[in-house]
This record gives C-alpha cells, structure tokens and sequence, in this order.
C-alpha cells in the first residue's frame, strides 16, 4: 500500500483540524503511516511509532483482563452464594443489558463531548464499582443483590468507554491505518479473553474471590493512569440535540449511507454465529464424550482462530476488495460452523470451530475498517456504538436461535440447519448489497451528511449521491 497522510480538514470527515484539534495530534496521526509494503503479518510499526495509539493499547489490554477477571469472579461468588445457576445467568443478563445501554448511550455522547474526558470519566466510574464489589466481597455476608446492581453499573460503564475508544481511534491513528489498529485492538481482546479467566481462576483458588476484585480494581486504576495521557479531542462545535434525536441520526445514516448499513447487516448476520457456544456442553457429553476438560479446548478454538487472524492479518490494510473479502469472510465462517455440524470427531470439531473464530475474526476486522474508514466524524461515535451493539445483539440472538432449534433436533443437527440458513442469508447479502461488493477501504465512498447535520457544522455540505 503506498504511503500517504492521512485524510485531514476534509468536510466530510471533519478529521484531525475539526474542533481545533492540535498541531500535536495531526503529527500523532502521521506518525503511523502505513510503509509501502505489505506483509502477512502484523505491522508492529504503529505501536512503536504512535505514542497515544501505544497508550491505548496498553490500557486496554489491562482494561481487558480486569474485567475478565470478574467474568470468573461474579459468577462463582453468586453459584457459591445462592447454588442457582439461574441468578448466575441473571447476573450475566443484567451485564449484557447494562452494555447494550452503555454501547447506545456512548454513542451519542462521543460525538458530543470530548472523547479523552469521556474516556476517563467511563473508565473511573467502572473502577468503583470494581473497588465496590471488593468491598461486598470481603464481607461477612456479601449481598446478591449489590452484585446484581453493580453487574449493571460496570457493563453500562465499560461499554460507554469502549464506544469512545472506538470513536478516537481514527483520530488517533489517521484513517488510513485503521487495519492494523483494529488487529491491536482484537488481539488485546482475544488475549485477555484466553488468559484472563485462567489467572482469575488461579487467584480465586489461592487467596479467594475477594482478592480477584481487587486486582481487577488494581488494573483499572493503572489504565486510568495510564489514559491521562491521551490529548484532548473535542468533537466538532453543532447545535444542542436532543439525545433520542442524536441517536435517531445515527440509525438514520446506516440507511442514508447504503455502504456503511451493509457492512453493519453484515456483522449483525455473522455475529450470529458466536452463539453456537451454548451447544458446546451437549455436544462434548452427547457426541464427542470428551468431558469438561474437552469441552474447555472446544471453548478455546474460536479464540485461538482469532488470535491468529489478529496476528496475520498485515495484509488487511492493502487489499482492494475489502467489500468484497468481508461477504466472503462471513459466508465461509458459517461454512466452517457447517462443517462443525457434521463432524463426529472431537478434533474436527477443534478445527471447525478454529476456522470458524479465524473467518469471523478477519470479517470483524473489515467491519471496523470500513465503518471508520467512512463514517464522517461527527457520527462515528453513535454508529460506532451501534455496530458494537449489533454484536452484543447478535450473540444473543444467535444462542436463542440455536437454543430452539436444539429443542426439536439433535445438536449437530441444530448447528448444520442453522449454518444453511446463515449461509444463504449471507448470499442474500451478497446480491443485494452492490455497494458492498464493490467498497475498498482504499477508496474514498461518497458520505452523505445526513440532513440533521447539514448546515450546522463549520464547513459542512451535502457530499453528493450515495452510490448504487
């Protein structure tokens, strides 16, 4: 991929110069330019030469593992507390419902207050309800219900960071190294999400439940350290707006903007396919008979795959048909998840479930590229928190789905019919949306301001028809 600078004081992106953004942070943006040559692997070089971009990255990698340390720790004190797997899943609803919220809300106010101060402040709110829980931990008689409500605080509040994380990073990096930051950003998650639970898992057998708060209170702390050194990055001056209204544009720009809609149906479609975990017991007891520690290194596979798309996926950035790479990505992630539903050997199904996590890793990837890539600036934070909310959405719904249809068939059974089903949605797909088909993260779509917009910000002017 050829260097060049990223996109700046173009109306359209309202990028690095909108809102009197600093000399400072136009140079941060430069400082990752893609080289002239691509490889298979990661490009490390934004890590080394993004100082802010190398910030986040720490802080999220620790931001990751503190709250995968309570993904062991709330479940195991409320089995352990009340014997109910029920108000396990009660606990773990409420999180989810909290995150849905918080992915919403973040949305809008990203793109209306300054993002380093949003980030602090989500970030500083979720670490007392960290310190919180470590509190009710140590406790002589920790209460339920504390849980209950704190599960809700922290999964609105570590939700409303993510969706400015996501909204600052293309200032942060320059438009035109979003591949490689969103390969950080999934390998910092796929990480933690491998490690996390096994350290937390460890500490809780050692010292007990308490001390597991206090160390993911320990990481928070250091990532708010650690993010005071962001710049500042206000939004671009606009007129008051009504939050429901602000969140209405949002939804209204993935129709306005045809690309960008797609690229969010899509990802909804092959988010789907993560609920196939609910089936993993069953299948690891009523077919393969590999017991718990099986079923553990199925749960393993996905992430695994990811993490290898994470690490080899340097040739992201300069691939011309990046529309086209993410239909196909995602039609061959349910063919792997097929392939899972005829299996009979426990190592197949290891593999399935690998290729499954690679393919689905390299289409969220393009998701995140192509959304940052052309998504003007003053909307970024609202679709960011709606692309990130279609798959929270979307797990769940993909697990209920496959929940019914486990209920009248066998499970591979289950997995294969859902597979067919996801896979000629996905084909659907692939016919109707031409604006997809034909996108490039190297060339520059056409944006639609959306009408809400036009004639309130600094410079700001209708970009011209949406292409077919």
């Amino acid at each position: 991929m050829n260097a060049r600078r990223p996109e700046r004081a173009s109306p359209e992106t309202h990028n690095e110069t909108d809102g009197g953004s600093s000399n400072s942070c136009r140079k941060t943006a430069d400082a990752g330019t893609p080289k002239s040559r691509s490889s298979l692997l990661l490009d490390f070089s934004l890590l080394r030469d993004n100082a802010p971009f190398r910030t986040i990255v720490i802080a999220r990698t620790l931001s990751v593992f503190s709250l995968g340390l309570l993904t062991v720790a709330v479940p195991v004190q409320i089995q352990n507390l009340t014997g109910s797997p029920m108000q396990v899943g009660l606990a773990m609803a409420l999180s989810g419902g909290g995150a849905l919220a918080g992915l919403l809300a973040g949305g809008v106010l990203a793109d209306r207050w300054d993002r380093r101060k949003l980030i602090l402040f989500a970030r500083s709110v979720c670490g007392l309800g960290f310190a919180a829980l470590a509190i009710n931990g140590f406790s002589a008689a920790p209460s339920v219900l504390a849980m209950y409500v704190l599960a809700l605080w922290d999964g609105f509040f570590s939700a409303l960071g993510v969706t400015s994380l996501l909204a600052a990073t293309p200032f942060l990096v320059g438009r035109e190294n979003l591949a490689a930051a969103g390969a950080f950003n999934m390998l910092t998650v796929r990480m933690g999400g491998i490690l996390s639970p096994a350290i937390g898992g460890i500490v809780i057998g050692a010292v007990g439940v308490g001390w597991n708060y206090v160390a993911a209170t320990v990481g928070a702390l250091i990532t708010i350290t650690q993010l005071t050194r962001l710049p500042p990055m206000p939004p671009a001056p606009r007129a008051p707006q009504h939050p429901l209204r602000a969140l209405g544009e949002g939804i209204g720009y993935l129709f306005v903007n045809r690309l960008v809609g797609a690229v969010v149906a899509v990802g909804a479609l092959v988010s789907l396919g993560a609920g196939v975990r609910i089936l993993l017991p069953a299948l690891g007891e009523d077919v393969y008979r590999v017991g718990p520690s099986g079923v553990g290194f199925m749960y393993s596979a996905a992430p695994l795959g990811a993490t290898l798309a994470a690490l080899t996926s340097g040739w992201l950035g300069g691939f011309a048909g990046s529309g086209a790479l993410l239909l196909a990505s995602g039609a061959g992630a349910f063919v792997a998840l097929g392939a899972l539903g005829i299996a009979h050997d426990p190592f197949m199904a290891f593999c399935a479930l690998a290729v499954f996590g690679y393919l689905s890793s390299i289409a969220s990837l393009l998701q995140f590229t192509l959304v940052q890539r052309h998504t003007p600036d003053q909307l970024l934070g609202r679709v960011n928190g709606l692309w990130a909310a279609q798959a929270v959405t979307g797990d769940s719904v993909g697990a209920l789905a496959l929940g019914f249809l486990s209920r009248a068939l066998a499970p591979l059974s289950a997995v294969l019919i859902f597979s067919l089903f996801a896979l000629l949605s996905c084909g659907a797909m692939a016919i109707g949306f031409r604006s997809l088909r034909y996108a490039s993260v190297e060339r520059r779509e056409e944006m639609p301001t959306p009408p809400a917009d036009e004639g309130r910000q600094p410079g700001s002017a209708t970009l011209g028809k949406q292409e077919a």
